[in-house]
């Protein structure tokens, strides 16, 4: 019988990736991984997926934003922030309210619920990070998020 890739997948020395770890990006690729799938399992007791928990923060801290507001916030599209709205309104976290003299827009608004999931999720969410960066000090965890932030705003398109 011959043997397929798969039968011997574990059993093996993990392959060489110094050509792709001289790269920061790769290696900011496989952190992100690392920490995308631990958020996952963190919010999944929640009802929230990451993109959901990022909107409902987002209209937590901007009471009253608009739809395209949130999409640029998120660095979505608008047509797919309808869908995170149309999933955070049916489980009553947010309210989508008309806008006085704007029959088109709609001012998004955390319900009580809604802002409660969030403060409930929040520290949830800071235990997740105190356990992946708890390899970290307290100043190189700093020092990491200023330099991200720099990389960020570096970039910023205007």
């Amino acid at each position: 019988m011959k043997k397929r890739a798969t039968d011997t997948a574990g059993n093996e020395e993990p392959l060489a990736q110094t050509h792709l770890r001289q790269f920061v990006g790769y290696e900011m690729k496989l952190a992100y991984l690392l920490i995308q799938n631990d958020m996952m399992r963190v919010l999944k007791p929640t009802g929230l997926r990451i993109v959901t928990f990022s909107a409902l923060g987002i209209v937590v801290e901007n009471p009253d934003i608009s739809q395209t507001q949130l999409a640029q916030a998120l660095q979505i599209e608008r047509s797919g922030v309808v869908v995170i709205v149309d999933e955070l309104e049916n489980a009553d976290l947010i309210s989508r309210n008309k806008v006085e003299g704007d029959r088109r827009s709609y001012a998004l608004r955390a319900t009580l619920k809604g802002r409660k999931l969030w403060n409930r999720t929040e520290k949830l969410v800071h235990e997740h990070e105190d356990g992946i960066l708890s390899g970290l000090s307290a100043v190189e965890r700093e020092t990491l998020k200023a330099l991200l932030g720099r990389i960020i705003e570096d970039n910023r398109k205007s």
